[in-house]
């Protein structure tokens, strides 16, 4: 087998979490008497963490950095009592994880959600996958796309970063996977689309989680 790692991100590629988000962040919104957004809109603010979040959904008169620190933090509060409300595994996620482990991969995730919530989402979604390695934002990590956290687990499991496959759902992923040097797999059932997965550089799409047996035979 040629690959003996699956690294993945969680939102948008393992979970369904838009909603959640979405509502987190209009919450705080509404509370400053600021516009709110269609949860759709939410698919094209996430990806690159919290921070970034809060400034593309406040208005630009708002995106001064103090005010979408405050409103990051806001929102992180808001979310620590709502992560788990609509919030499910994608269909077909827990055998495609199930069956990776079977034939002998490493399982993780990386993501730029906090690296808290991270490590409490995963579990709670998946009690019954082992992963090798589970990580999110930090202070003094360089966020995805820099391929920094990338290296760095791939190293913690003993391997080489072209023995693993990064499976995502946006540009941030495949150019982390990219500048990693593993394979750069996207996932069509997520947060973006298919031209925005190819114009950075996916060397491999998949429609369903089925579809990744293909690339582990």
């Amino acid at each position: 087998m040629p690959y003996a790692a699956l690294i993945c991100d969680l939102d948008g590629t393992l979970i369904d979490s838009l909603d959640d988000l979405g509502e987190s962040m209009n919450t705080v919104l509404a509370a400053e008497g600021l516009p709110t957004h269609p949860l759709p809109d939410y698919r094209y603010f996430v990806g690159r963490g919290v921070e970034q979040l809060a400034g593309r959904a406040l208005p630009e008169s708002w995106r001064q950095p103090e005010r979408v620190t405050e409103m990051a933090r806001r929102m992180r509060q808001v979310y620590a009592d709502n992560w788990a409300v609509h919030t499910r595994p994608y269909e077909g996620i827990p055998e495609m994880l199930a069956s990776a482990a079977g034939r002998g991969l490493r399982l993780g995730v990386l993501s730029n959600k906090v690296d808290k919530f991270t490590r409490l989402m995963v579990p709670h979604f998946f009690p019954e996958t082992a992963f090798a390695a589970v990580a999110g934002a930090k202070q003094g990590v360089p966020a995805k796309p820099h391929p920094q956290a990338a290296l760095d687990m791939a190293e913690g499991m003993g391997l080489e970063p072209g023995d693993c496959l990064f499976l995502g759902d946006t540009a941030v992923d495949m150019q982390t996977a990219r500048g990693a040097g593993m394979l750069a797999v996207g996932a069509l059932w997520g947060f973006r689309g298919e031209e925005e997965l190819r114009q950075a550089g996916a060397n491999a799409l998949l429609a369903h989680p089925s579809e990744l047996a293909a690339l582990l035979t």
